[in-house]
């Protein structure tokens, strides 16, 4: 839909355009350079969602004197339970416009007027923006969800010391019974734990070449930590994100044996200090559903909740979406995904997460 052409309801010495191949190292410059902007809105997702799941992808962005001054990220999802949706971003917990500070509201104008062109051509129900903080107050929105995110202190004992009392003590037990910390050089063991988890909590695995992809694109900046008893035996794992001063434990998985030796705090502990000792500043432990175990969790760590503001354009659709266990049907389909085995869920599962991102 977005070309170079002019276009009359654009202003002057601005253009929108779609992202090629070519424009991806500005792309992604841009992206880094812009505090707006987060991990999730690098090229590589074009690709990655693109190719792993089939998906059509619209990387729109504005330029300005040959400089981009904002990007949005947009992936058409069509799903049988959740609807036709035109998404900034499916599989990624934040997106929306990230725009340069001295972008302007007619850059930011221009890049949504063009996502609501394409959701139109398209055929959409509804355009959704995953954004950190609100734009639009008088949008339908998702308000279930929130992130959690602190600041790395310099000293790694300073860090220790940070952590409430009885979670320190959780952190503290993991070390008294010898767990091993080790970064992988690929997602074996860890898709192996992640697949035995999801299935126990009912949700489908996403594929195993998604995190195959996830590796080889981003190198450096995707990595796998894996918790061992003393023995070697594999009791968690987790595959973390690191991004300018960032560092995003976003995929994760444990044995039920994990629990009892407390893998899973000290799995977070060893990722916050191995972090720490590389220089990153900012511990992201991402979103989790308000009042949920994984929110419980983290603010057991001493993160405070910080609100999403996750906004919708309804067109055929009369409210928001309900992909998540709030959803009657959602419930049903988590109570009858745990009875199956693990390699049918694996097998089948790729078939039907690819339309819950």
């Amino acid at each position: 839909m977005s070309s170079s052409a002019p276009d009359p309801a654009i202003p002057s010495g601005l253009t929108i355009r779609t992202l090629t191949a070519e424009d991806a190292p500005r792309w992604d410059a841009f992206v880094r350079a812009t505090p707006a902007a987060t991990f999730f809105h690098l090229s590589a997702w074009q690709g990655i969602i693109g190719d792993v799941f089939g998906h059509k992808t619209f990387f729109l962005y504005a330029e300005r004197n040959s400089e981009i001054v904002a990007v949005l990220p947009l992936v058409e999802v069509k799903s049988l339970l959740f609807g036709h949706a035109l998404t900034s971003s499916p599989f990624c917990v934040y997106g929306g416009i990230a725009a340069a500070a001295d972008a302007g509201e007619a850059a930011i104008a221009a890049l949504e007027a063009e996502a609501e062109v394409l959701a139109s051509w398209l055929g959409a129900g509804h355009l959704e923006y995953r954004n950190l903080a609100q734009r639009h107050a008088d949008w339908p929105r998702q308000e279930i969800y929130v992130t959690f995110r602190k600041e790395i202190l310099p000293e790694v004992e300073a860090n220790m010391l940070a952590i409430p009392r009885k979670q320190r003590a959780m952190v503290r037990k993991g070390i008294k019974n010898g767990l091993v910390s080790t970064v992988d050089p690929d997602i074996e063991r860890f898709f192996a734990v992640y697949a035995d988890n999801v299935l126990r909590h009912g949700t489908p695995a996403l594929p195993k070449h998604f995190f195959t992809r996830l590796k080889s694109e981003f190198g450096d900046g995707c990595e796998v930590l894996t918790i061992t008893d003393p023995a070697g035996e594999v009791l968690s794992s987790v595959l973390s994100f690191y991004f300018r001063n960032e560092v995003l434990p976003y995929y994760a998985g444990d044995y039920v044996k994990a629990r009892d030796l407390a893998a899973n705090d000290f799995k977070y502990w060893e990722l916050m200090r191995r972090a720490c000792e590389r220089g990153f500043t900012l511990f992201d432990y991402g979103r989790s559903k308000v009042g949920s175990g994984p929110w419980h969790f983290k603010k057991n760590w001493g993160f405070e909740p910080q609100p999403l503001s996750y906004e919708y354009r309804l067109y055929t659709r009369r409210s928001v979406p309900q992909n998540n266990p709030l959803n009657p049907k959602y419930r049903l389909f988590i109570a009858l995904w745990k009875r199956l085995p693990l390699r049918v869920a694996n097998a089948i599962g790729p078939r039907i997460v690819r339309n819950l991102g």
